[in-house]
């Protein structure tokens, strides 16, 4: 009978079954596809006390391959679409501990989509939107007028990143011929590693636009400025070594590498650069691999993958000098031996010219001339 009872009670446990969440809601707040979704427990959540009860929220923009997903035991959620293409949202219940014999137990999927109206030919939209975080410490971002754009069209961009109270508009703009075709934006350091949203809209008159939305990761678009002071000197035995600062700037030294690469002259042949070390110290050493006249020296900096999952890099900083041929420093050994004979060898013979000359039974004075 026992054996019995616990068979029936492990039955009980597995064929446990728990109804996936209700009124699944997704509301824009007007903070440029930053949107909340929020849910309501399944109904019959309070029977069971014995387990613990999580949801799996997973969400998209149509037309992206993978789903983002988030475990959570919340009934609301702020995340960021593009809000040019429909929103996708999904979520479940998950349920596990002694009420499940501690098996994970699932509800169905309940489903919602969100769609902003779209204005605007696709066409009308701005082309070529670039940005790129200079230094840490300003965001310059541009684009193009779209290709069915008209006339006296008129651009703003609008951003939004998790702290601020609302959208706000770019007060700084680049013009071009009167239309607005860029933006700078100062002091951004309270958006880094958040996502950023940004809008660029477009009027014009008796014609509508179609607004362009991205979302941006600060970190991933740094580009800090050159490295600095890059000394570079050569040993006795030919070793080449090279040292250099990060740039002063207010990129954090501890999420820079570096990429180093050597030029030198073969002759007639034009030098080419070459890659000797992608690395994160300021020093490299390295022993030249052949006897050219002249090398060049050249790094550049990008954030690392500690800091970053991409970046880009700076401009180069360059230092060249001049080191002579191994037959040059022999040559440079022989010059002063050949002079020094040359000079005995003249004076030897000024003396032989002397002894000729003087009359005979004089003594000679050697003297500097004759």
């Amino acid at each position: 009978m026992m054996l019995m009872w616990g068979s029936m009670v492990s039955s009980s446990f597995y064929h446990t079954s728990v109804a996936p969440p209700q009124d699944l809601q997704i509301t824009d707040p007007g903070l440029l596809g930053s949107l909340d979704i929020e849910w309501k427990p399944p109904p019959n959540v309070q029977t069971f006390n014995e387990c613990t009860v999580k949801y799996k929220f997973e969400y998209r923009n149509t037309g992206d391959r993978d789903w983002k997903v988030i475990f959570t035991k919340k009934l609301k959620f702020r995340v960021g679409f593009d809000l040019s293409r429909t929103a996708e949202v999904k979520i479940q219940t998950l349920l596990e501990g002694q009420c499940t014999n501690d098996m994970e137990v699932r509800s169905d999927w309940i489903f919602a989509t969100f769609q902003v109206p779209l204005q605007g030919k696709l066409e009308s939209e701005v082309q070529n939107f670039h940005c790129i975080y200079h230094d840490w410490k300003y965001l310059k971002c541009t684009w193009k007028p779209g290709h069915l754009t008209p006339r006296g069209v008129h651009y703003g961009l609008y951003y939004w990143y998790e702290g601020l109270d609302r959208a706000a508009q770019c007060d700084d703009y680049i013009q071009d011929h009167g239309v607005n075709v860029g933006c700078m934006l100062q002091n951004m350091s309270q958006a880094e590693y958040k996502d950023l949203i940004i809008c660029v809209n477009g009027s014009a008159t008796a014609t509508l636009l179609r607004p362009l939305y991205v979302t941006l990761r600060l970190h991933n678009l740094a580009k800090p400025s050159p490295p600095e002071q890059l000394m570079v000197s050569m040993s006795a035995s030919e070793e080449l070594h090279m040292a250099w600062s990060p740039p002063g700037s207010e990129t954090p030294p501890q999420c820079l590498e570096y990429e180093v690469q050597l030029a030198e002259d073969q002759g007639e042949t034009k030098a080419a650069w070459v890659s000797v070390s992608t690395q994160m110290e300021t020093t490299l050493t390295i022993s030249r691999a052949n006897q050219s006249r002249i090398s060049c020296v050249r790094v550049r900096g990008r954030t690392n993958i500690f800091c970053a999952d991409q970046g880009f890099w700076s401009e180069w900083t360059q230092e060249c000098f001049s080191v002579p041929r191994k037959e040059d420093k022999q040559l440079f050994i022989l010059i002063p031996v050949i002079l020094s004979l040359s000079s005995s060898l003249i004076i030897f013979t000024l003396i032989g010219q002397c002894k000729k000359r003087s009359p005979a039974g004089k003594p000679l004075h050697t003297s500097v001339g004759c």
